[in-house]
């Protein structure tokens, strides 16, 4: 038996993926669950495994090229005997034909690590087991639902959140950010910088009037971007004095508490006051996160910007959140994040304060109801209570919110509470 090897499915947004490297070279075997291809999405790449054995007969998708989604990128023969036979097939394929195809071969399963992605054969289910999206089981917990009873309409017959949705009888809240207006689970996606990466390909190696195309990562931001133009925002500016922020940072550096995480576990305390700011818009009203989980942006190496997220950042205490940090930016940087590693924020964070700027907006992320916008930490000559002058380390935050669910008053009072713990209280961040 022949069977083919489809383009996965890695998030459900993806439309098309490019292929990283081929971990087998053709005529190679492959174990069943054995990696075979490396795939990249437009925000990570992730191994994809096979769910048979066989020899990888002709690879129809090379290494650099990209292919639409459930697309053939290769074939996988059962017998040495079948090999020849598979690369004739190989060769009379186009690289876009669609993974529904009407012809006798049957569709090997192939799935990320991280995901799933099911058989033409059994579209909801492979070897008894369900195929369903990582947001699929999230959403199906959340409201009960059995994703037993469900038929997949994703992929390959893939079980998405709509199907989950329809059966708790909801219209959809999870929206690929790149096709529709921003909803509270879709994809965050980055419009903030985070600690400076090494400079880009692009930015090194252009010369004078050349395009250069854009990465999967880049094409991701600006479809993203474009749709958070549909969102009604306004900004709220405080300035929050740091003295007491800053000598604790000092005191606990050198066990590697970054200043991030302490910016980030100070924000999800105060969030824990005001639910609302760490809610979303959807068609039905305030969508209340049942999370408090802060993304915070990456500049990637190559191009584009990534948003790694603190998941129940109030929970953590400010030594495993700087580690849990690290790991995050770590793998941010070499492409090896997991989709709820990156897609599950309700709350960003932007820092351009290691750059010296002092004040700036940052723009709504798709699906979110806020983002705080944080300056450097800079001295200010101020009036003191007792009439004086002094000097005392400000920064500056803004806060971009969307003004269908939160008000001027709301961003304000988050804003007040988070300046008051900073500025009189940061040793309860270290609790």
């Amino acid at each position: 038996m022949i069977n083919e090897i489809f383009m996965p499915a890695l998030s459900s947004t993806m439309t098309e993926g490019k292929i990283v490297s081929w971990q087998k070279s053709s005529g190679d075997w492959v174990e069943k669950g054995e990696t075979v291809v490396v795939v990249e999405s437009d925000k990570a790449d992730m191994d994809v495994e096979s769910f048979f054995s066989g020899y990888l007969a002709t690879i129809i998708v090379e290494a650099g090229d990209v292919a639409p989604v459930g697309s053939t990128i290769g074939l996988l023969a059962e017998t040495e005997v079948e090999i020849e036979q598979a690369k004739q097939q190989g060769g009379t394929r186009v690289k876009e034909e669609p993974a529904n195809d009407s012809s006798s071969t049957t569709a090997v399963a192939t799935v990320p690590i991280s995901s799933t992605t099911e058989t033409q054969e059994n579209p909801s289910r492979s070897n008894g087991r369900i195929i369903a999206s990582p947001r699929a089981r999230k959403l199906a917990k959340d409201l009960k639902v059995d994703l037993s009873i469900l038929k997949g309409t994703g992929p390959h017959g893939r079980i998405v959140a709509e199907d989950v949705e329809m059966v708790a009888g909801r219209t959809s809240t999870l929206v690929a950010p790149v096709a529709k207006a921003p909803t509270p689970s879709a994809p965050t996606q980055p419009s903030i910088i985070a600690p400076p990466a090494p400079p880009s390909v692009a930015s090194t190696s252009v010369t004078s009037g050349q395009v250069v195309p854009m990465n999967s990562l880049q094409n991701a931001v600006v479809r993203n971007m474009m749709a958070s133009l549909s969102v009604p925002t306004f900004h709220v500016g405080y300035a929050i004095t740091t003295d007491n922020l800053d000598g604790l940072y000092k005191q606990i550096k050198s066990k590697g508490v970054t200043m991030t995480a302490l910016l980030a576990k100070a924000v999800a305390i105060t969030l824990q006051q005001h639910p609302l700011l760490n809610a979303a818009y959807v068609d039905q009203g305030i969508q209340y996160s049942s999370g408090i989980n802060i993304a915070v942006a990456v500049a990637m190496p190559d191009g584009g910007l990534i948003t790694p997220v603190l998941a129940n950042a109030d929970k953590m205490d400010i030594y495993s959140l700087s580690r849990s940090w690290k790991g995050l930016v770590d793998r941010a940087r070499t492409k090896q994040l997991q989709p709820d590693e990156y897609s599950t924020g309700n709350f960003t964070l932007s820092n351009l304060g290691m750059f010296g700027v002092n004040r700036f907006d940052a723009i709504l992320p798709p699906g979110q109801g806020s983002i705080l916008a944080i300056g450097a930490s800079q001295p200010q000559v101020v009036a003191t209570d007792d009439g004086m002058i002094g000097v005392k380390r400000q920064m500056e935050v803004n806060i971009t919110c969307d003004h269908r669910i939160i008000y001027g008053a709301d961003a304000a009072a988050f804003l007040q509470d988070l300046g008051k713990l900073i500025e009189t209280n940061p040793q309860s961040l270290t609790m």
